[in-house]
This record gives C-alpha cells, structure tokens and sequence, in this order.
C-alpha cells in the first residue's frame, strides 16, 4: 500500500512572527502583562526569534539595537555576592544618593536566570563584552551553589532546581570558567532528579518534565570532560534508553506536537525541549517531523507569533521555543514540492545546548571569554 503524501504545509508567516516580537520589544500587550517582571527573560524570547529569522537587521535600527544593549547593562548588580543581571527596572526604585543606591542593591540582587539570558541577548545583538565583569560573575555562580549541589535563582535564596543548575553551566561554559562551579557536587543532584519514568524532575523525586530533562542533560553535555566527568558516564545505557522512550512517548499521537509530562496535552514549547533532549541524546531520527510541523504550524497567530496551543493568544516565550523546533526538525524532504517549504526550512540553525543560533554561539566563544581564553580558542580554530 503506498504511502501517505505529508500534508500541505500553511504559509510560514515570517514576517509576522519578527513584527508580534517587535511589539512586545517595544510594550507588552495586556494579555501578558503578568511578566512584567521578567522584561529580560522577554526581550531574549524577542530578540531570539528575530536571530533565528534571520530579520534582526532588517527589522530593526542600529538605534533600537544600541538602546537594547544599553538598557540590558543597566540591569546589572553588583555586591558582596558578586555580578550579575536582575530581570528588569519593575518596581525599581530611584535612588537619589549614591549610598542609597548601594544599600538597596543588596537588597534587589541580580538573578542566575536572568544572567544567563542577559548573555545571550548581548551576544545577539554583538555586543563586544567590553563592560563584562567575568570575575565578579563567577563569583555570584558560587554564591548561588548550594551544599547539596543544586543551585538557587538569587544568593543563597529563590528557587533551587535544574533550571538554576542549566543556567550555572551554560554561564560557566560561555565564561570558559568553570571555578565558580562544584561540578561533582552539581552532577550529584542532576543525578538525584532522575525519574524512574526516564526524565528528571525539577529536583529529587519529582515528576519527569520535559524543560528540565532538557535542562540535566544540556548540563551535562556542557560539563568540561574528564575521565569522571563525562555524559557517558552520567547516564547508563539503561538509563538512556529509558530517557529515550519516554522522550518519544511524549510525542502526541493525536496532534503531533510534544507534552511535558506523561498523559498531558500537547504544548509548543515541549516540542523544543523534549526534541532538543532527542537531539542532544543523538536520536533526532526518532521524531517524526512531519506531525511536527503540523502541529506548530497550527499553534500560528494570523496576526504572528506562536500560541501554546492551537486557537490560544501568542506570546514570546512560545514563539521562541516553536521556531528554535523547528530549527532542530525542519519539514521532512518529502515535503520538498510543497510551495512553503522553503520558507519553514528557511530558519537559522541553533545550538541546543546553548540554545542560541550558531553563529550567536559563536560570536559568545568568541567575546565572552576572558581575552586569552578566546586567543587561545581562535588558535585551535585554526
């Protein structure tokens, strides 16, 4: 019996998903108001959609870009716990005297996932780094280190799950400096998520969740190598298998797309960091990017951008993570006469261990280094 032809794929509204980012750059509508508070968070789910479009140039200004930048360096805290990046100016007060000001900063500390994403934007928009404390970083990763291993979003308080450690690591591997890190200690607790359903919980004895199975494994795949410090050996081939299955059992039968948790609906996101796992895991093959694409092209907002779910209000966040699939699982080549293809396939390729474009994963081993750590990476480049 022949095959199935793949369905027809939708128009690819390219333009749409760059103007839906532009507005929330410029204010978030009433619908999402509810982040305020992580404006930075925000304009990297923005930014980032538009480095994968390929559209940053074309759809905006070298003086919104040069605003951006320096908007991300004023979010920047400095204290005894050291250097990082709060989320946003919400709810910031205005000091009126510069003792002032270094007595609140104590008190509004900046944040290890906004670091981590603060990085990432300036890398995007080709920040040179120039203004980069690196070691004042390194020191507010080890203030964020707890004794069983994890890691908490502020010094020593705020949430303490893989996602704290993803972001430990991810700074780490971009700083080329991993001594603010106890890595043992930190691949321990990755250890102690793991779920006997095959993913890791955001902390022991939780429930499998594909954001943070995405999360321990990227870890550990950015983790410097040693003979006892590899994801060989982090992971069993048991262990990987498992991890395996029920990454694809995720993959919804029904609508194509990726849930997050066994039993639940599927959500565009998921397609991102349960396909990213498959990725890192070595097992794209296993995705079928067909019922894939189905999926996140029906979760697209006539007006632009990507919703969770189809017929739900868009936002960045979903944007980002649809797009960043389907950079991994682009439409398989029997779509290939389809008169869309080329538009869905036309996205820039990321890393998903950084989840960042590769040439913005570049610019980053490039400029975020300490000097002679990225003389000594262009040397081995060439």
């Amino acid at each position: 019996m022949p095959s199935q032809p793949p369905p027809p794929l939708p128009h690819f509204a390219r333009t749409g998903h760059a103007a839906h980012c532009n507005r929330c750059l410029t204010g978030l509508p009433s619908s999402q108001i509810d982040v305020d508070a992580q404006t930075l968070a925000v304009g990297f789910y923005c930014l980032g959609t538009l480095d994968i479009l390929g559209l940053l140039e074309s759809k905006t200004n070298e003086v919104e870009r040069k605003d951006w930048k320096e908007w991300i360096w004023e979010q920047v805290r400095t204290g005894s716990y050291g250097t990082g990046f709060k989320p946003g100016s919400y709810m910031t007060p205005e000091s009126k005297s510069l003792s002032e000001t270094d007595q609140f900063r104590e008190f509004d500390p900046p944040h290890l996932i906004m670091t981590y994403v603060a990085l990432l934007s300036l890398a995007i928009l080709r920040d040179d780094f120039s203004k980069l404390d690196r070691q004042g970083i390194t020191k507010f990763v080890r203030s964020c280190q707890r004794e069983d291993g994890s890691f908490s979003s502020l010094p020593n308080s705020g949430d303490s799950d893989l996602r704290e450690v993803y972001c430990a690591f991810a700074i780490s591997s971009m700083l080329d400096d991993w001594s603010g890190v106890d890595v043992d200690r930190a691949i321990q607790y990755i250890r102690r998520c793991m779920s006997y359903e095959g993913g890791y919980g955001q902390e022991p004895s939780g429930e499998a969740l594909g954001g943070t199975t995405y999360c321990a494994l990227a870890s550990l795949y950015l983790a410097p190598s040693s003979k006892h410090r590899d994801p060989g050996t982090s992971i069993t081939p048991t262990e990987r298998s498992r991890m395996i299955r029920w990454l694809v059992q995720n993959q919804t039968l029904e609508h194509g797309g990726f849930s997050g948790r066994t039993n639940k609906l599927a959500d565009a996101c998921y397609c991102f960091w349960c396909g990213a796992s498959l990725h890192i895991l070595g097992a794209s093959p296993l995705v079928n990017s067909t019922t894939l694409t189905t999926f996140l092209s029906s979760c697209q907002f006539k007006f632009g951008g990507f919703a969770k779910a189809p017929n739900e209000r868009p936002d960045p966040y979903h944007t980002y993570l649809s797009l960043a699939a389907i950079s991994l699982f682009p439409p398989p080549s029997e779509n290939k006469d389809d008169p869309n293809y080329e538009e869905w396939k036309n996205v820039s390729r990321i890393d998903p261990l950084l989840n960042a474009t590769l040439e913005t994963e570049k610019w980053i081993r490039r400029h975020v280094p300490a000097p002679s750590h990225y003389q000594t990476f262009e040397s081995h480049e060439h």
